[in-house]
């Protein structure tokens, strides 16, 4: 039987069912090999970023935060400062992808609003906490340094809204002064002027903030050594291992006396242990599997969340270009120290924190002088490395001051420390921080 030609009757419905068949043979092939490609799962994709976003906002709590829904760009503070700052130090232009950013978190002791008054204080607006957080250009790591609020300085001079000068203090006065005294502005203009690094973002938090950010994730787990009776500020905390939350939480990174021998450098330290706890709890596999306790911690974090960051997408790139450091890689550090009576209970910092400022200023990964005091973000609760390794141990002083063969980083024969090593603080260490040990 002869067979038609494409251009005989019939030629062409056989094209058009050849063509099918063709089509579901396709078709039939794609589903053996796995099925038809899948479609995008948004969902899954928002969790991805929020995750990633969680660890620059554990480390600052404030900062790095990525939110989905645009109402929650409504509960920023925004309040650009940049007016008021005087003879700002420049940037150091360093190679990489991104520019390095240095961003001050300040934590303020006021009492006023709902959930602040814990302790029947008045409060004065001081600033209660106040850490640098330097993100490299690489994005390769990332630390925390903390400056201690009795830190003897000369408060330079600060400048209101409207330009009016506030006169410098003249002599010594304590760190947290500057925020009593002009607000988040002066502590900033402090911060360049005394130490010359320029800041390009900052963010404040109160108290009550940081216990809904606790409690959005269940608590966070620390280690008391004994139990702590502080009647005069109504701080009581039993000892052993355990998560913590609400005014128990609070009262931990803010107990100072009948611990830590009374010293605010001491604190911090136990500070930066609970915070690195804080992140290392965000970044569990778990928040994945709980979209509630995402949203629940996110909505407390930004709560009237005092900042310069134009709004939550700017926050939300700075963390993308952030995801890629592991907790391992980020660290916190406080500058060498020594007891002063230039103020009330006070310390001053050493001139060898002046290499710790340069490495922030020349966006360099911490050298081994400041790694074996480091608290990494990795550490177990108590502040004890992840690894053992007997040769980071930190400095049994309690100033912390590095050796005298510390290397100079401005030296270019000087290699670059592994942002990730760090074997956490040695026992001495944290029992004078009040650690377990």
């Amino acid at each position: 039987m002869t067979q038609e030609s494409p251009t005989q009757p019939g030629g062409r419905a056989r094209r058009v069912a050849t063509s099918r068949a063709d089509r579901r043979r396709a078709r039939a092939a794609r589903s053996h090999r796995g099925g038809r490609r899948k479609a995008a799962q948004p969902r899954k994709t928002v969790l991805r970023v929020i995750l990633a976003s969680l660890m620059s906002l554990g480390l600052l709590t404030g900062v790095g935060v990525v939110l989905v829904y645009n109402n929650w760009n409504g509960n920023l503070e925004h309040e650009s400062v940049s007016d008021q700052l005087r003879n700002r130090p420049e940037k150091v232009e360093v190679a990489g992808p991104q520019e390095p950013m240095n961003i001050l978190v300040m934590g303020s002791d006021t009492r006023s609003g709902e959930g602040n008054g814990i302790d029947g204080e008045a409060g004065g607006g001081l600033s209660d906490t106040t850490i640098l957080f330097h993100l490299s250009a690489d994005r390769k790591f990332a630390y925390g340094i903390s400056v201690p609020r009795d830190t003897a300085v000369i408060r330079p001079s600060c400048y209101e809204k409207d330009g009016s000068e506030i006169p410098g203090s003249g002599g010594y006065v304590k760190w947290n002064e500057a925020y009593a005294t002009g607000g988040p502005a002066c502590t900033i203009q402090q911060f360049e002027q005394t130490y010359r690094i320029r800041i390009d973002n900052y963010v404040v938090i109160d108290f009550n903030q940081f216990k809904d950010m606790v409690n959005a994730l269940d608590g966070v787990e620390v280690c008391v050594p004994f139990d702590i009776d502080d009647d005069n500020h109504n701080i009581h905390l039993d000892a052993g291992t355990r998560e913590i939350q609400g005014n128990e939480a609070l009262a931990y990174v803010r107990v100072r006396y009948g611990i830590g021998q009374g010293i605010d450098p001491n604190r911090t330290r136990r500070q930066q242990a609970f915070i690195g706890s804080m992140i290392n709890k965000a970044l569990t596999l778990g928040m994945v599997a709980r979209p509630d306790r995402l949203i629940r911690f996110m909505n407390a974090a930004t709560s009237s969340l005092h900042t310069d960051f134009e709004n939550i997408a700017e926050m939300a790139d700075l963390a993308r270009t952030a995801q890629g450091i592991g907790a391992d890689n980020i660290k916190f550090v406080t500058p060498p120290w020594i007891y002063s009576d230039k103020v009330s209970s006070g310390i001053e910092l050493t001139s060898e924190a002046d290499r710790l400022w340069r490495l922030v200023r020349q966006d360099r990964p911490l050298t081994q002088e400041f790694l074996k005091d480091a608290i990494s973000a990795d550490d177990k609760p108590d502040g004890s490395g992840s690894t053992t390794d007997p040769s980071q141990g930190s400095s049994d002083s309690p100033s912390g001051s590095p050796s005298d063969d510390a290397t100079d980083p401005t030296d270019p024969s000087d290699t670059a420390t592994d942002p990730g090593s760090s074997g956490g603080l040695s026992s001495a260490g944290r029992e004078a921080a009040g650690l377990c040990s």
